[in-house]
């Protein structure tokens, strides 16, 4: 598994940053500088995506795949403690991890995501995931990926740039998205059933979660609706939750304001 370090590699502290669906740890670079004075800060890329294996079968680019995989990245990296900031499909992950009996995880950050996912917002991200699309040059794909990923909330180019650029590789003369495409072959086979399925599975897992956690949610997601948050806060961890004004699904956690609601929560002690 490929991952950017941060900070002391001998510091005990872990924290582990991970991304979503089509994205990769890179993601994380500006919250990583702001965190590793106290953390070493791990950002993996998930299996299929920037530097990390593609696997031969993508019928296995799924859930559990992901998460034996962070338990094995957890092993390498011999802490018994670790501290887990997951945006999207990364905050799924983190479920999955919290939610087992003697979980490493210490505190989870959730960002943008939950048990129950609304099905338009599924829908929206299906119509992109796995396309076959390549750029000219760099800022065709900024282009490209600015408008896709509006939601986000990045107002300024040079913020896109330095989102979109660790995402990209060279294709032959042209730019391609650093990830699996066949990673979208799982996700459009989902039926209705196996969402309603894996929805009482993540709740499963929610309520046996038993670290403190913070759920951040774009106000204007389409992907976590506030009701959700709600139960959230209610039930299982009963999580302390953030909103991010002007923004949808999914927070960036780049912008000065994002990036101290995290270190408040990971940083600021007692639940």
């Amino acid at each position: 598994m490929g991952y950017t370090e941060w900070g002391a590699a001998d510091n005990r502290r872990v924290l582990i940053c991970v991304h979503g669906l089509t994205r990769l740890g890179r993601d994380f670079d500006r919250l990583a500088r702001a965190m590793a004075p106290e953390y070493r800060v791990v950002c993996p890329d998930v299996v299929g995506r920037g530097r990390s294996d593609y696997l031969r079968d993508p019928m296995h680019y799924i859930m559990p795949q992901y998460v034996a995989d962070m338990v094995t990245l957890i092993a390498r990296l011999n802490v018994e403690q670790v501290d887990w900031v997951g945006t999207s499909m990364g905050g799924l992950i983190g479920i999955g991890l919290a939610g087992q009996a003697n979980s490493p995880i210490r505190r989870l950050v959730i960002n943008d995501v939950g048990p129950r996912l609304d099905a338009a917002a599924i829908a929206r991200i299906g119509d992109y995931v796995g396309a076959s699309i390549s750029f000219s040059d760099v800022d065709e794909a900024v282009d490209y990926i600015s408008t896709i990923a509006a939601p986000f909330g990045l107002t300024r180019r040079e913020d896109w740039r330095e989102l979109v650029v660790p995402g990209l590789k060279r294709d032959g003369a042209r730019w391609t998205l650093h990830y699996d495409p066949h990673i979208a072959v799982p996700f459009k086979a989902s039926t209705p059933e196996r969402t309603s399925a894996d929805e009482k599975i993540l709740w499963s897992l929610y309520d046996n979660i038993r670290c403190p956690t913070l759920v951040i949610r774009g106000a204007n997601s389409d992907l976590l609706s506030r009701d959700t948050l709600s139960e959230m806060a209610a039930r299982g961890p009963k999580a302390r939750t953030s909103e991010i004004s002007g923004v949808g699904h999914a927070p960036t956690l780049m912008l000065a304001n994002e990036i101290a609601t995290v270190r408040e929560f990971l940083l600021g002690g007692a639940h």
